[in-house]
Formats: C-alpha cells, sequence, structure tokens
C-alpha cells in the first residue's frame, strides 16, 4: 500500500452482508459471489486473518456476522453466538504477534442482555481492543444512540472501544459523549465525491445553483487547501462539469474538517469540558450555512 502509518483492516463480515448477491453461510464460513467477475470465494475465521496479516494491518479485526436490522430476535442470537465462535477461531488464529492488536467484535443487535453475553466472552477470550459492531445497520440514531447508552459500559474501559461504520458528525459526537474512543467510515470521500461537504454550520451541497456565483470559501473558518485557495463558485462549477479535481479538493476538505472534529473532541476531554464543546458544535451546526449573496 505504500502507507507508512498504522492500518486498521476490517475482517470482511460486514461487505459480505452488504454484497447480497450470493451468500451461503455455515458454522465454518462463508461463500459468496464477486460482485467484479461472479467467481466464488470462501472466506473463514483463519483465511480472513490471513488476509489481514498479508496486508501488513496493525489493528486486526476477528471475522464475524454482521446481520442487516431490522431482524428477527432468534437470528440476532443465532448471529451473535456464531460470531463469538468465530472470534475464538480468530484468536487462535492471530497468535502471538507484539506490536499488531486482535479486536474483538461485540454484537446483539439492539438488545441489551444479548450484548452483554456477547461482551461477557469476548472478554473471557482476551482481546487488544473491543468494538461495537452491528450497529449503523438501518436502525436509526435514535436507535444506535440507545445501544450506546449501555453497550460500551459492558466493555473493559481500560482498552480501546471502537464503533464500526459511523461517519456523520452528529453521530460521532453523540458516540464519543457514550463513551466510544474510535470510529470509521467512508463518508469523507464518498461525500466529496457526490458534491457533499462538511461544514461546522453544517452540509453544504455545492451542486446547488446557489453556489454558482459564490465567490467565498465553504467555510470561512477552515484552513484546508481548499477553503484557501478555491470558491464556492469555482468548486460548483468543477463538480458540475464532472472534473476530477472536484472529487479531490471536496475530499480534501472534508478529510480536514473530520480531523479537526476529533482534535477538537480530544482537546476538550483533556480539560474536562467535553459537555460545553458538544453544546457548541449543535448550536453552531442550528445556524445553518451562510446566507445566498
Amino acid at each position: 500500500m505504500n502507507w507508512e502509518r498504522p492500518i486498521l483492516t476490517d475482517s470482511g463480515g460486514f461487505q459480505v452482508m452488504s454484497c447480497q448477491v450470493y451468500v451461503k453461510m455455515s458454522e465454518d464460513g462463508v461463500t459468496f459471489k464477486s460482485h467484479i467477475d461472479g467467481s466464488k470465494h470462501h472466506l473463514t475465521p483463519e483465511r480472513s486473518i490471513h488476509i489481514q496479516k498479508l496486508l501488513g494491518s496493525d489493528i486486526v479485526m476477528c471475522f464475524d456476522e454482521c446481520p442487516a436490522l431490522p431482524a428477527s430476535p432468534t437470528q440476532i442470537a443465532s448471529s451473535m453466538r456464531m460470531s463469538m465462535r468465530w472470534a475464538e477461531r480468530s484468536h487462535s488464529a492471530f497468535g502471538d504477534r507484539p506490536g499488531h492488536a486482535l479486536f474483538g467484535i461485540q454484537q446483539g443487535g439492539l438488545d441489551k442482555e444479548l450484548r452483554a453475553e456477547s461482551a461477557e466472552k469476548l472478554c473471557k477470550i482476551g482481546f487488544q481492543g473491543y468494538a461495537v459492531g452491528g450497529l449503523a445497520v438501518g436502525e436509526g440514531q435514535k436507535a444506535m444512540f440507545e445501544v450506546l447508552n449501555f453497550a460500551p459500559d459492558q466493555l473493559p474501559k481500560d482498552k480501546p472501544r471502537y464503533l464500526m461504520g459511523v461517519g456523520k458528525p452528529d453521530d460521532i459526537v453523540g458516540a464519543v459523549a457514550r463513551g466510544i474512543d474510535m470510529m470509521d467510515c467512508v463518508l469523507p470521500s464518498r461525500s466529496g465525491r457526490t458534491g457533499q461537504v462538511f461544514t461546522n454550520r453544517g452540509v453544504v451541497n455545492i451542486k446547488n445553483a446557489r453556489h454558482q456565483d459564490d465567490p467565498r470559501p465553504l467555510d470561512d473558518t477552515c484552513n484546508c487547501p481548499t477553503c484557501s485557495n478555491y470558491s464556492r463558485a469555482y468548486l460548483h462549477h468543477v463538480f458540475r462539469s464532472q472534473e476530477i479535481i472536484s472529487s479531490m479538493l471536496l475530499t480534501w476538505h472534508n478529510l480536514h474538517y473530520f480531523q479537526d472534529l476529533m482534535q477538537n473532541m480530544r482537546d476538550a476531554i483533556e480539560v474536562n469540558s467535553f459537555a460545553d464543546f458538544e453544546a457548541s458544535f449543535h448550536s453552531q451546526k442550528k445556524i445553518g450555512d451562510i446566507e445566498q449573496l
């Protein structure tokens, strides 16, 4: 990859669930059909760990099943328990690798008892970090926060607690307030490619006609290269023209916004003022985007 910084890789469980083309599940693993050429592949916990090792991953995730919500309680319980058996196999396959970490993934849907059972089994196995999985899969923010009101506390407080697949600014701030330390999402780049930009005053859709003659930056409080050098009018033009520089500049800004958001939260936590930060974050967003010229 030519990337000399830490690498976190997912196990493939969510990706298999999301492709929904051809999936056959068994105790051994998952057989699925490639969306690229239709070829069949068999993925087991052991194979998943081996692939992540070949990628040079520093933080490796256990292989798990992630059922899409809504799902029946029976289906969620069965899936969680198989994921816990796969977690044991993943742990055995990972072995002793100093300088690398294996994270267990808590499952259990929206059910507090199932999540407690999952956390207990993971803690018994023992991992370097713990993920809250099975959220941001269709349940909505309200239900996700209800789970996060108890799920992080079921996991060790002296190990990283990682919320998988969450990336909207509101979701991130709410998750950190509930005890989450890490999260990941494709949102900054995917949104940049589709003209959606994140600012301190909310989301800006650069494709809207209101920006076509606007000489101002996306966010006058941002010092990223995009905001420092390009106007909304230019960004609107290159997006509408389907120029590749549009995706590059908007993604550049979004990544900078998220880096600033994370740094501001770390700074607030260090001085024990996260509640003040959270209130300021929401009040700024309520103001809304700058008025049209």
